[in-house]
């Protein structure tokens, strides 16, 4: 590896030309003086995941090889320049030959073939190894899609390492090329500026967030019967955004406190500071929405509760009136059967038969069904089943 060449000084007067780099205003897009020439599909077919691989000079992009190998020999014969090269999804070739080329620690070179890993920062010599989690919001789905990106920064190059669709690092590349005294601050301007992206990459998922949780409290209060397991998609999105943001606080106080000791230019403290209180910001809000989404889980489980207790007290006074009325029949049924059993024995066709023949059979049969029908009334009346 080279040795580490002195950074240009910061010019003074630059600082609105560093915010118009990182933060270009809202304004219609300007065509370019030049079209700047991309590498060929067919001259890349041998690349594998190679995005684009760039020499810069003074802040100006003077070649675009078209493979590593190209990338490798041009550097050499430019000790002067800076190579910055994208990658996404590399394979486990492309990454060797880039450690051995740049002398890369094999741990890093491990976790970015591996990914799947946690936002840190490592310094290994003069190497310094970024592994950042972008994320965007899918305005269609509703959801919160993540993406990791390793970044390698050394004295004379910048490889980035990129798994899933976030960050678009080819909006940073443009910024940069567009901006020279920026891009003349070397692999370090190149990093903060790939931070700035990805936590400005946060504020729309902030929002996308936002929006979906006041839209659950709605749905909370409707009594929707779906709105539990978005709670709960929504929820772990919510640990995975904290993953992602947590860790960056951590990481860019550990790089303003290396500022004094590798010198780093003083527009990109003010910069690095800056990005740093957004990043607190976002880590803040996600904090409160995943508190927010605890909050609403608990009241939805303290209505549906509700809801449930009210259902089976309705269900209960159901069963008490429907009880009362069997009741009721129950009690009438025996009243009815009393003077039938009665009727029927007297009606039986018998020759000898007792009071058959006698003269007062009749009323003493109606006065027995009077009197058994009055007594069972009087029992059910009292035991309130009439």
């Amino acid at each position: 590896m080279s040795e580490r060449r002195p950074r240009p000084a910061a010019r003074n007067g630059k600082k609105s030309v560093w915010r118009r780099a990182l933060n270009p205003p809202a304004a219609p897009p300007v065509a370019p003086l030049a079209p700047r020439p991309d590498p060929p599909a067919t001259e890349l077919s041998d690349t594998g995941s190679v995005v684009q691989a760039a020499l810069y000079r003074d802040g100006v992009r003077v070649s675009t090889p078209a493979s590593l190998a190209d990338t490798f020999r041009e550097l050499r014969d430019q000790p002067d320049g800076m190579a910055w090269i994208g990658l996404a999804r590399p394979t486990e070739a492309e990454l060797l030959s880039l450690a051995a080329e740049f002398d890369l620690h094999p741990l890093a070179v491990e976790d970015a073939m591996e990914a799947h890993q946690r936002p840190k920062l490592e310094r290994y010599g003069e190497t310094l190894f970024v592994v950042l989690r972008a994320a965007r919001y899918l305005d269609a789905l509703e959801e919160v899609d993540f993406g990791e990106l390793h970044v390698f920064v050394g004295p004379d190059f910048l490889i980035t390492v990129r798994h899933g669709a976030a960050p678009d690092l080819s909006a940073v590349r443009r910024r940069m090329e567009d901006t020279t005294e920026l891009l003349k601050l070397g692999p370090e301007a190149v990093l903060y500026a790939i931070l700035d992206s990805v936590v400005d990459g946060y504020v729309p998922v902030v929002s996308g967030v936002q929006n979906d949780i006041d839209e659950i409290e709605t749905e909370v209060f409707r009594g929707d019967p779906a709105v539990s397991r978005r709670i709960y998609e929504l929820s772990r999105e919510m640990v995975e955004f904290q993953r992602a943001t947590r860790p960056l606080v951590g990481m860019l106080h550990a790089l303003m406190a290396g500022f004094a000791k590798y010198g780093t230019d003083e527009e990109l403290q003010r910069y690095l500071r800056d990005v740093a209180d957004h990043v607190t910001h976002t880590s803040e809000r996600v904090d409160g929405f995943r508190q927010a989404l605890a909050d609403i889980l608990t009241v939805n489980a303290t209505l549906v509760t509700q809801q449930q207790n009210a259902e089976m007290r309705a269900l209960a006074e159901a069963g008490f009136e429907q009880n009362e009325e069997i009741k009721k029949i129950s009690s009438w049924a025996a009243i009815l059967f009393a003077p039938t059993l009665v009727g029927t024995i007297y009606g039986m066709n018998f020759r000898h038969m007792p009071e058959l023949h006698w003269v007062l059979g009749y009323p003493f049969a109606i006065v027995l069904m009077a009197v058994v029908c009055t007594s069972l009334y009087v029992i059910f009346k009292r035991r309130d089943w009439l």
